[in-house]
Formats: C-alpha cells, sequence, structure tokens
C-alpha cells in the first residue's frame, strides 16, 4: 500500500514549510490578480491618453508657421508669449502651430500693406488711429484689414524727468491746454519762457499722432484754436525722431527751460528699465487722455494659417499672456496695471480717464494741417510807403510807418528758419520808369546768405531804414497785380505760397488812374487757382484803416485769404496765426 510523501506540493505549498510562511505566499498570490488588472488598466489608460495627446499634438505633418509682425515696442513681449506657445505644440491638421514675431514699425507695415507687399499673417500695430491715418491718405489705404481686436493699451502722456518735475510746479500744470500754452509760439511772455515742449511726428510715431489729436480736442473744447496753430507751428522745428530719443533728451541739461514731452506710458517704463540712473516721470493730462490699443490684424487668407492665427489670437487674451504684457509695462484691456507701473516707479496705477477717440474725419483732417503746417511758407511782403504813413498813431508815439514796421518784425519772427521771404514797397512813382512798387529784397531762404549777409538779416535791416514816401501816393492795385502775377509764375509746390500786405487801409489813390477796384477783383478771380492757391493776407493800422475794410476783405476772399484791422500793435501775433490757420484749411475754408 502506497503511502503519500509529506514534502509533495500541497496545494502550491510544502507541507514541511512553515504555516506562516504558507499565509504569505497565499496573500501574495491573491494581490498579483487585482495587480495584473490594474496594470492592463493603466496601460489601457496611458495609450488612450497618449492617443488623445498626441491628436492634439500631433506634429506628424511638420510645422504650420504664423508669422506676426509687431511694433518694437510690444514685440519682445508677444515674443515671449509666442515661446510659450510654441511649447505647448498647438496642432492643426497634423502640423504644429508655430509662432514667430518679428519687430517692424507700424507706418511701415501699414504702407507694406497699403501698397500690396506685406509677407505677414498676422499683424498687431499700436494704434487704431494710426490706421485712421493711413485710411486717410488714400493710395491704398482703404484696404488696411478691419482690427479684430485688442491686445493691449498704454496710455498716452507727458513725461518730464524727474529731478525736473519740482521746478514744473505753479509753472505748468499737466494738461494738453498748458502744453499748447507753453508751445504756442505767439505766447512770448506764456509759460514757454520756462519751459520747452517736445513732440513726435504724428506723421511717424502713433504716440505723436495720439497726442495731437488729444491736443487739438482739448484746445476746441477751450476755445484755443489759434493758440494750437501756433503751438504746432513750433512743436514741428522741435520733434524727436523717435520716443526713445525724446526720453533720453528730457534728462539732459539744455537752458534754463524745463523740457517735457509726450511719449506712450509703456515707452516711459522702458526708458527707465534701460536708464535707471536717469529716470523720467509720467504727468496724467487732468483733461483725460488717448491710449495706443495695439489692434489685431489677421492679413492671411489661407484656411490653415487662418486656424492658427484664431489660435493665437485667444492666447493674447489669456490671464498668462495679460500678465506678460502688464510686466512689460503694458495695461490690460480693461486699463489694469501691473507692478511695473506703480507709484514707486514714477506712474498711476489707476487708469486714467480715457477720452472719446476721434472719428476717421477728425483724423483725416488733423493729419493734412500737420502736413500743410511742414510745406513750409514761401511770403512775399508789400509794404505801403505812402504819405499817410509818416503820419503819427495817436498814443502810441510812433508813426504809422514805424508801427507797421514793428507789426512786420513781430509777425515776421513766427516763420520758421525754412521760410522763404522777400519784400516789396509800393506807393506811386517809386522807380523812374514811373512803377508803383520797388523790389527791395527777393523772395528766397531766409537763411540763404546775399554778398555775405543772411537775407533774415537783411530783411531786418531793410524794414528798419525804410522811410515813408512824403508826396506819394497809394498805388496799391497795381502793385497787388504785378506781385501776384510774379508768385503765380514762381509758385512752388512743398510751399504755401502767400502775399502779404502791410498798410494803413486807405485804399488805391493812384493820380494815374491805374488799375481800378473792380479790375483788380476781376484778375485775382481769374487767376486765383484752388490746386495752385496763393492767398493774400492783408493787415492794416491806422485810423483810416476802416474806410478801406470793404475793398480789403474782397481782396482777400477772391483768393482764399483774410483780411485784419489792428487796433494794438500786440494784435499782430494773433493775426499773423489766424491767417496761418485759413491757409491750413485753404481752398476749402468757407466750405
Amino acid at each position: 500500500m502506497g503511502r503519500h510523501r509529506t514534502d509533495e506540493l500541497d496545494g502550491g505549498y510544502r507541507a514541511s514549510e512553515p504555516p506562516s510562511r504558507r499565509r504569505a505566499r497565499t496573500s501574495r498570490g491573491r494581490v498579483l490578480v487585482p495587480l495584473a488588472g490594474a496594470v492592463a488598466l493603466a496601460v489601457l489608460l496611458g495609450v488612450a491618453a497618449f492617443v488623445i495627446f498626441n491628436r492634439d499634438h500631433d506634429c506628424s505633418g511638420g510645422k504650420l508657421p504664423l508669422r506676426v509682425v509687431a511694433t518694437p515696442d510690444i514685440q519682445p513681449a508677444l515674443n515671449k508669449i509666442a515661446g510659450n506657445y510654441n511649447k505647448a505644440m498647438h496642432s492643426i491638421d497634423s502640423k504644429c502651430v508655430d509662432v514667430t514675431v518679428a519687430k517692424e514699425p507700424a507706418t511701415r507695415t501699414a504702407n507694406a500693406l497699403a501698397a500690396g507687399k506685406a509677407s505677414a499673417d498676422f499683424w498687431v500695430a499700436d494704434s487704431s488711429l494710426l490706421l485712421e491715418s493711413v485710411r486717410a491718405t488714400g493710395s491704398g489705404g482703404a484696404e488696411l484689414p478691419q482690427p479684430e481686436g485688442s491686445v493691449a493699451l498704454s496710455p498716452v502722456v507727458l513725461a518730464t524727468a524727474r529731478t525736473s518735475a519740482a521746478k514744473l510746479e505753479g509753472t505748468l500744470k499737466p494738461s494738453w491746454t498748458a502744453m499748447i500754452e507753453a508751445a504756442n509760439v505767439a505766447n512770448v511772455d506764456g509759460p514757454g519762457r520756462k519751459v520747452r515742449v517736445l513732440a513726435l511726428d504724428p506723421q511717424k510715431s502713433s504716440a505723436g499722432l495720439a497726442a495731437l489729436m488729444a491736443a487739438a480736442g482739448a484746445a476746441k473744447a477751450a476755445k484755443q484754436d489759434k493758440a494750437l496753430v501756433g503751438a504746432l507751428k513750433e512743436l514741428s522745428g522741435q520733434l524727436a525722431s523717435d520716443s526713445s530719443a525724446l526720453l533720453a533728451s528730457l534728462t539732459v541739461k539744455s537752458g534754463s527751460r524745463v523740457p517735457v514731452g509726450v511719449a506712450s506710458e509703456q515707452a516711459v517704463y522702458s526708458h527707465n528699465t534701460r536708464k535707471p540712473e536717469a529716470p523720467v516721470i509720467a504727468l496724467y493730462p487732468e483733461e483725460g487722455t488717448l491710449s495706443l490699443d495695439y489692434p489685431i490684424m489677421v492679413l492671411t487668407k489661407d484656411p490653415q494659417t487662418l486656424k492658427a492665427a484664431a489660435g493665437f489670437k485667444k492666447e493674447l487674451t489669456g490671464e498668462p499672456a495679460k500678465k506678460v504684457l502688464r510686466d512689460a509695462g503694458f495695461r490690460s484691456t480693461d486699463g489694469k496695471a501691473g507692478d511695473a507701473l506703480s507709484k514707486e516707479k514714477g506712474f498711476t496705477p489707476a487708469a486714467p480717464q480715457a477720452l472719446t477717440p476721434p472719428d476717421a474725419a477728425a483724423v483725416a483732417r488733423m493729419v493734412q494741417t500737420w502736413s500743410r503746417l511742414n510745406l513750409g511758407t514761401r511770403l512775399l511782403t508789400l509794404l505801403d510807403v505812402s504819405g499817410t504813413m509818416a503820419l503819427p498813431v495817436p498814443g502810441t508815439g510812433m508813426t504809422r510807418m514805424q508801427a507797421i514796421n514793428k507789426i512786420a518784425t513781430e509777425g515776421l519772427g513766427l516763420f520758421p528758419p525754412d521760410s522763404e521771404m522777400g519784400l516789396w514797397t509800393f506807393s506811386t512813382h517809386l522807380d523812374e520808369r514811373g512803377r508803383d512798387w520797388k523790389e527791395l529784397v527777393t523772395v528766397g531762404p531766409v537763411s540763404e546768405q546775399i554778398n555775405g549777409t543772411l537775407r533774415k538779416d537783411i530783411l531786418v535791416r531793410t524794414f528798419a531804414q525804410i522811410q515813408a514816401k512824403a508826396t506819394g501816393d497809394t498805388g496799391l492795385n497795381d502793385t497787388v497785380k504785378a506781385a501776384y502775377t510774379q508768385l503765380t509764375r514762381t509758385y512752388k509746390e512743398d510751399k504755401i505760397n502767400t502775399l502779404l500786405i502791410l498798410t494803413d487801409g486807405a485804399g488805391n489813390d493812384d493820380p494815374d488812374g491805374g488799375l481800378s477796384n473792380a479790375g483788380l477783383l476781376q484778375f485775382l478771380r481769374s487767376t486765383y487757382n484752388p490746386k495752385r492757391p496763393i492767398s493774400i493776407l492783408l493787415i492794416a493800422f491806422g485810423p483810416e484803416a476802416e474806410k478801406g475794410k470793404q475793398q480789403m476783405d474782397a481782396l482777400a476772399r477772391a483768393t482764399g485769404g483774410e483780411a485784419y484791422i489792428a487796433k494794438d500793435v500786440l494784435q499782430v501775433r494773433d493775426f499773423f496765426l489766424q491767417g496761418m490757420e485759413r491757409r491750413l484749411c485753404t481752398p476749402n475754408c468757407d466750405g
């Protein structure tokens, strides 16, 4: 009879093993089954996750490039956002989106687009105002795309060196109207004696355009239209090449006047980051301000690239992207500031009052005004030297001639050094041929030398030496015809061509007859060409001026000009500014 072996496996264990060890083996065996199931489930879940992940991040088809172009101020922040976006491997149709961000001035991109030569898929400009100004110029501007939202904001502010801020107290309050007063070339007794205002070219800088529009709006509200023209004329010769150059110049000592400029808030932050040893502070205009709004424009037409553009545009609205922008000195589109714009750093964290953005028509008008201001001036002055000019002006201690000469010196001093000027006198029989006019200084650049002397100095000296012809009559009409004919023949497209008449307002009393009043008006109306406008600016001074006002007005209006009667020599500043203002709208000033 056989015996069972006690060393046979019994239930998978040796009979000789201790009970505790048997229990341990039994427990391990029981765990293996569910553990194996868990591992299998994890593998299955991992495979599913891998499939799902790769479905959203499938780069098997290569890269899908999205070419973004942005203005230099915001490009570094957008480039950082794009780097993070690329790392996240956003996939479209098995291609991973690869965003690159190039920097380019907005005006250059806009002009390239208008010419049909832009190569970017996605554009972040710095201002919607710039787009309106480009559209206003024609020549393809109407083809620019409409913005699709905004990336960030940066208010346009006044700025001065931190070391100069205390000197401005009591001299210049932070406002657009105060800036206009300080920059007005005709306000020689104003804050401009202590403050020097610097500007950015609105044709090249969006911050400069925004400042111009904000100042123009403030001037209109304060009824400072003439002062605005005087300020713009002055500022057109005080332009910095860009924000960096302007802000750097604020910290350089130059004369006794405190320099104040305009820039975006972010440009001030950027300057202080680069040059902490020469900080600038932001001054927020009390009327409120306009902001650079960094509009988004999708330029591509390709279906796949359009999807990529939509994805990146959505990324720019997320909180991570907003934080990157705030850390770079921008505000979120709701005006929220980050730590970069703290009070300790010279900023006001609360969003400044926002002015209502101007419409496209207002932008177009201001761009045209600025363009005409910078055309330069070509001015021929006709100075009355008839016998009545030797008469005294009651209460002034001056003769009419002396008063007129003072008016001329005051007025001509308002024009910039690149102006072209000349001077004729008029009366009757001023030369041996019996002509009623005499050319004393030919029309030409005031900075040009004539026999070793600047034309500007010759004009000043000549005005001071002119005497009235005691027996002379006025002879105005023949002189105007001759001068207007010469200006028409020598017209210059790049200048504002003007005939300035300075007289005591006695009209035309030529004993030889000459051209009649009606004949002169007919000549001017038939000769005036609105496409090549030459306007008459007439300024009279003296008690008899009112008698000739009707004829004076008719002469000026026939050429889109204006006539003024000065009761005070100092009024000439306003008259020249009014004449300047009118020339800016020629030939459509009255309709």
